[in-house]
Parts: structure tokens; sequence; C-alpha cells
């Protein structure tokens, strides 16, 4: 039986290049791009002037070039604003819509790592191999960019449908945007803090004046949370409501969700006032009859 699955992704990415490069980034996103090397993918935000994310992304370095790696509709989102200010400095930016991306599943890291000829030294989470390159999410999930005309091993089985791909995402409590949350939220709003995604030492950068009223003011009331139920079938929630004694009050924002046919479990990501209590009773607004309940996070919220 293989030890590991293979999902294609629908995302896509960002790609920097040019001589400023790396400063007018560093300007611009939330992460401290000196910490980013071939070796290391850190997550990092793209704001607006007002602090609101026009995207979360996993950030790392490729030979000349720095890439985003995030949802169709962030990085669409990020690269025309990144575009707008970037006819000031000697970059170019292209969105890679079409790239050659899979998520792996895999139950033996180092027998996957090793079909695919990937070697991650020590603390390092990216690296190169023949076939392209690789991210380490972590001991269970690979993201894998593939070079041009290069197809994955036949040891890893490729699967059509990346549910539980993205099911593992959400459980990871990894954000995603859609459509609907472009310029919807401050960073801390999707956790970006405890995914190491925002650095506070760094220097100015846009919607910087937001994010850190937020962490030194205490100014966020919103947290995302994890949330899960059974279910019979799939459904597409906006919104979520909360049980306050005999009656249901708008709770939150649905952030990104999957159904799992195989489990009939419905997962979902939702953004929460950040004192709810964690053994609330949730349901789906529109489907009402779907309840859910808050799963324990894989991180901690409390500023460091």
């Amino acid at each position: 039986m293989s030890h590991s699955r293979a999902f294609p992704l629908n995302q896509h990415l960002i790609a920097v290049s040019g001589q400023d490069q790396l400063s007018y980034l560093h300007g611009q996103l939330t992460q401290d791009l000196n910490l980013i090397n071939e070796q290391q993918f850190l997550w990092a935000g793209h704001c607006s002037p007002k602090g609101k994310l026009w995207g979360a992304f996993k950030l790392f370095k490729h030979q000349t070039q720095f890439y985003l790696l995030g949802s169709p509709a962030e990085c669409e989102a990020s690269a025309r604003e990144l575009k707008k200010y970037g006819v000031f400095a000697n970059v170019d930016i292209n969105l890679i819509d079409n790239a050659a991306l899979f998520g792996i599943l895999t139950s033996d890291l180092n027998a996957t790592c090793e079909v695919l000829g990937v070697s991650f030294l020590d603390e390092q989470n990216c690296c190169e191999f023949e076939q392209g390159i690789a991210l380490k999410l972590d001991n269970e999930r690979l993201v894998v960019l593939l070079n041009d005309e290069a197809e994955l091993p036949q040891e890893i089985k490729l699967e059509s449908d990346a549910v539980v791909f993205e099911e593992a995402a959400i459980l990871a409590g990894e954000p995603s945007l859609n459509s609907d949350y472009i310029e919807e939220f401050v960073p801390q709003m999707i956790n970006l803090q405890a995914l190491d995604g925002i650095s506070f030492k760094k220097g100015c950068y846009t919607g910087q004046e937001t994010v850190a009223r937020m962490r030194y003011l205490g100014k966020n009331k919103r947290a995302m949370y994890i949330v899960q139920g059974n279910a019979e079938q799939a459904t597409q929630e906006s919104d979520l409501e909360i049980q306050l004694e005999d009656n249901w009050r708008r709770a939150g924002k649905v952030v990104s969700q999957v159904f799992n046919r195989e489990t009939n479990k419905y997962s979902a990501l939702a953004v929460l006032p950040n004192d709810t209590q964690l053994d609330a009773t949730l349901r789906l607004k529109h489907s009402p009859e779907q309840l859910v309940s808050i799963q324990p996070l894989p991180y901690s919220l409390e500023d460091q």
C-alpha cells in the first residue's frame, strides 16, 4: 500500500524578481524578508493601507525570485496591488495561474522524501530537488511545485479530488481567503501571528499601523477557530450562529470549508469573537439543522 497520496491544488503563485525585489516586498508584507532563504519558507500577509488582508501566503525563495503561494483570489488581488506600487521600484511581478502544484499527504515522511529525492536538513522546510521545489508543512504534509514537464513518481498515488488535503489544512488552522473576504480581516483575525507570519520587529510596511495597534493596544476582538460536525451532504455556508439560551444570534464568518464524503464530516475555519466559549453550540445559518463544535487549534493564540 502506498504511504503517500498526491492531490492537485487549486492555488496560484506570484513571482517577484528584479533588483529591488527584497526591499520592495519587505515594505509590502508582514513578514521580515531577511529571514527568507531557499531552505526556509514562512507565512506572510499582504495588507491594504488600512491593514486589511489581500492575502495570506506561504512565502519562499527559489534561485533569483521570491514566490507567494495562495488561493486564486488572494494571488489575483495581491498581484494587482503589488503591480500598482511596483512601478516605482525595479521589480517584475507575475501571476502564475497554471503551475503544477500538488499537495502530498504521507504516513511516512522519510520514505516519501526518499521517493521524491527530497532532503530537508535540520529545521529546514523548503528545498529544491530534481523535479522542482518542495515545502514541508508538517510531518504529514508537503506542497510540491513541479518543473515544466516533470511528473510525480509512480509510487505516489495521484488522486483527482483534493478534499482530504484541504481538510488537513483546515485542521492545521491554515487560512485561505476566497473572493468574499479579500480586504475583510486584519492579519490577527485569521491567526497569522500564531503561524509566525507577522514580524513586529521589522521596519514599516503597508498596513503596519493597524496591525501593531491590534497587538499593543488590544484592539483585536476576533480570531479564527476550527469548527467541525457530522453532516449528510456538502454545503456552502458563509455565516455561523451561536445559541444563547433559547435564541440564536449571529456569531461569525466561515472563511473556508470542506465536506469529507468518506467520514461524513463538515470542517471549516470561522472568524468569531475571540471570547467565544470553546463549548459553545454553533450552527450553520442557512442550514440550521447542521450543528458544529469548536475544535482545538494546533497552536497558541497568546502573544509571545
